[in-house]
């Protein structure tokens, strides 16, 4: 990695944290696309990385905010669909998954405009958890359908109880991919190079987060899940 990476990456990972930090969702949407332009050998394992720390901060600083039957609910889910993410992969060609997905996605929030406000149960949780392992096993993005069923929930439920999903999923694609020999020094170096930024958003993040009310958030919850389908749809057309 460059000095010029390292400055533009930085700055970006910075961003990404403090966004993250604030909602509980934003930084791989942010930073992986940009590190694949400069410098995509460091994916996904260097935003992964990054994302551990980020994620254990979250889920700590409202710990008491979780819910944690459905971060269970979810979880469960998510293994299976991790593996059904790769059954997937050997069915669809990358390119059709990815127009796929942008487009149930995209439909998906389009849906929830006339949806009246809702509590997740146990088969929506356990749904929103399978479609997340397969969809960010399969291309990478998987907040969206986490992000959208706690869309109605208090901010800091959702913020806390997204960051244990995604702490738990984070270390099993890790594993996976060391597992597969997937995990490279370059990127460890990079990670390492980059936690400093990583720190400063996350900190940032601490000073704003409890001004972040229930409509901002279903607002953000909405743009990011949209701009994560025309991520998919603009990689693969």
């Amino acid at each position: 990695m460059s000095t010029t990476q390292l400055i533009l990456f930085s700055a970006i990972v910075v961003v990404g944290g403090f966004i993250q930090g604030s909602t509980g969702m934003g930084f791989a949407l942010m930073v992986a696309p940009v590190i694949s332009l400069f410098n995509p050998e460091l994916l996904p394992v260097c935003v992964l990385i990054l994302m551990l720390p980020l994620s254990m901060y979250v889920a700590h600083r409202e710990h008491r905010a979780v819910d944690r039957p459905g971060s269970a609910w979810i979880t469960a889910g998510r293994l299976l669909g991790t593996f059904g993410g790769l059954a997937v992969l050997a069915w669809l060609s990358p390119r059709s998954l990815a127009i796929f997905v942008g487009l149930s996605t995209i439909a998906a929030v389009a849906a929830t405009w006339f949806m009246p406000a809702f509590t997740p149960g146990r088969g929506a949780l356990a749904t929103a958890g399978l479609i997340t392992g397969v969809t960010e096993t399969a291309t990478g993005i998987g907040g969206p359908p986490l992000a959208l069923v706690y869309q109605h929930q208090p901010v800091a439920v959702m913020r806390s109880t997204l960051a244990v999903c995604f702490l738990v999923g984070q270390v099993m694609s890790l594993i996976f991919l060391f597992a597969a020999g997937q995990v490279r020094q370059p990127q460890l170096l990079a990670a390492a190079q980059l936690l400093p930024a990583l720190g400063v958003g996350a900190l940032l993040s601490h000073y704003v987060h409890h001004r972040i009310n229930e409509r901002f958030m279903r607002s953000f919850v909405q743009l990011f899940a949209v701009a994560s389908g025309v991520v998919l749809l603009v990689k693969a057309l």
